[in-house]
């Protein structure tokens, strides 16, 4: 049982593409305002992490609520700028959007990654008010390795707790998430030395074990929302529903979709389509979310 996720990021950018030019409607020619390339980490010297934001273009009212999303990739590709659609949409709904970048395997490990992804939360909670977010209403979702990054840093406070800062997400969306359980699945697998997901992972299963949000479940957490493929990969599947089992004895009202006849890919670019119900959902969650 492989946990393949496809690698090559031209694969997804041509689908984006395609289904943005196919998928044109009034609301994607709403004003919103844009700002791109904001740094939010130094991770090493000469290294920069970057986010782009969005909101809605007249901000009349209260603040609003805050998205952020981690992009997928196997851990070792993938680039933010790939889902301005995902952030365009969100803002167009009222919604103040962050896409962000994070550094990839081989040259980090999902610990480093964790650690930027938590610190690109910290920059939103100390600066989204001046876009018109609400720092206290920040909440993080994630598709694949993105969807196995938002978990664990909303599971694990001790990536906040390193930063200084109280873990301020008070919700998380994951789209067919991967590596909820890697200890498991590599445990199965038995993948050879230099496979891409030792060099992330490590050889370690004390590691492994670290790194899956499964094993870190505990009673305070926020509210998840769940939205998992139907013939997605495999790996996905099981992940998924042993997470959302253990996840069940703490949250027993989890919300958890499996989306009919989607796959992997497909479980993101559907939202290209800016009237997909899964906005709606999304966006009710996180307005209601306590």
């Amino acid at each position: 049982m492989r946990m393949k996720i496809p690698k090559p990021v031209y694969y997804l950018f041509f689908t984006i593409s395609y289904l943005l030019f196919s998928s044109l409607s009034g609301c994607a020619f709403k004003k919103i305002n844009r700002f791109r390339n904001i740094t939010y980490s130094h991770s090493k010297p000469n290294q920069s992490q970057q986010l782009n934001l969005f909101t809605p273009h007249r901000q009349a009212g209260n603040l609003k609520e805050v998205f952020v999303f981690i992009h997928g990739g196997s851990w070792n590709s993938g680039k933010k700028s790939l889902y301005s659609f995902l952030g365009s949409r969100m803002a167009r709904k009222g919604v103040v959007a962050v896409i962000i970048s994070y550094p990839l395997s081989p040259g980090a490990n999902y610990n480093q990654m964790a650690k930027a992804s938590a610190s690109a939360v910290k920059w939103v909670k100390e600066n989204i008010q001046e876009y018109g977010g609400n720092p206290d209403r920040i909440f993080v979702s994630g598709h694949s390795a993105g969807g196995h990054l938002a978990a664990l840093i909303t599971v694990r406070s001790a990536y906040f707790d390193t930063l200084g800062v109280e873990n301020p997400i008070k919700g998380a969306i994951l789209i067919d998430a991967a590596g909820l359980d890697m200890y498991g699945y590599l445990q199965e697998e038995k993948l050879p030395a230099n496979h891409t997901y030792l060099q992330t992972f490590t050889a370690h299963p004390t590691i492994w074990k670290a790194a899956s949000p499964l094993y870190h479940l505990h009673s305070r957490l926020p509210p998840f929302l769940i939205y998992r493929g139907e013939n997605t990969y495999p790996s996905i599947i099981k992940s998924n529903e042993k997470f959302v089992k253990a996840l069940r004895e703490f949250r027993p009202e989890l919300p958890y979709q499996v989306l009919k006849g989607k796959k992997h890919i497909p479980m993101i670019t559907q939202f290209i389509r800016s009237r997909n119900p899964l906005y709606e959902e999304i966006i009710t969650f996180m307005q209601t979310a306590k």
